[in-house]
C-alpha cells in the first residue's frame, strides 16, 4: 500500500498508525515557567506598592494569580489530549486520552464499521460487536470525512 495514499496515517508494512493530537502552542512545562515569571513580576510590583502604603494591592495580586493559575491548570490538563488508532494484523486498537485519563477499545478488523456519528461534519464512530468509540476530535470538521475514508481504506487493505 502506498504511503502517499494516506494523509493522516503513518504506514509501516501492513501496520497503520493514526496519532491525532491537540494543537498546543505551549507545553505544560513552558506554561509552568511562564506562570512562575508572571508570579514574580506581579508580586514584585504588588510588594512595591504595598511598601508605598497601598495595602490592598497584595490581596488583589494574589487573587489574580490564583485565577490565572486555575486557568493555566485547566489548559495544562488538556494539553496532551489525543487519540491513537493502530491497525495491526487482525485488530484495530483505539486509545483516547482526555485530561490524563486513558480509554482503550480493541476491535476485530473484519467487524469494524466506520461512520459519522450524526452528519458529515460530526465525529467518526468506530463500532463493532456492541462497542463503539468516537474519534476525530482533533481533526478539523471538514477533514473528518477524509479521515473516515482513510480508516475504511486501511481496514479493507490486506
Amino acid at each position: 500500500m502506498s504511503n502517499a495514499a494516506y494523509r493522516f496515517a503513518t504506514v509501516s508494512g501492513q501496520n497503520f498508525h493514526w496519532f491525532l493530537k491537540r494543537n498546543c502552542s505551549v507545553t505544560p512545562a513552558q506554561l509552568g515557567w511562564m506562570y512562575a515569571s508572571l508570579c514574580t513580576v506581579s508580586l514584585g510590583i504588588g510588594a512595591l506598592f504595598w511598601w508605598q502604603g497601598a495595602k490592598m494591592v497584595m490581596p488583589f495580586a494574589w487573587l489574580e494569580l490564583l485565577a490565572v493559575g486555575a486557568a493555566f491548570l485547566a489548559y495544562a490538563r488538556h494539553a496532551t489530549d489525543g487519540e491513537r488508532i493502530v491497525l495491526q494484523g487482525t485488530s484495530l486498537v483505539v486509545e483516547r486520552e482526555t485530561a490524563g485519563r486513558l480509554e482503550r477499545t480493541e476491535f476485530r478488523r473484519e467487524w469494524v464499521r466506520v461512520e459519522p456519528k450524526v452528519g458529515d461534519r460530526s465525529l467518526i464512530e468506530l463500532s463493532a460487536q456492541g462497542r463503539s468509540m468516537e474519534v476525530g476530535r482533533f481533526v478539523r470538521p471538514e477533514l473528518r470525512p477524509a479521515l473516515a475514508s482513510e480508516i475504511r481504506m486501511a481496514l479493507r487493505a490486506t
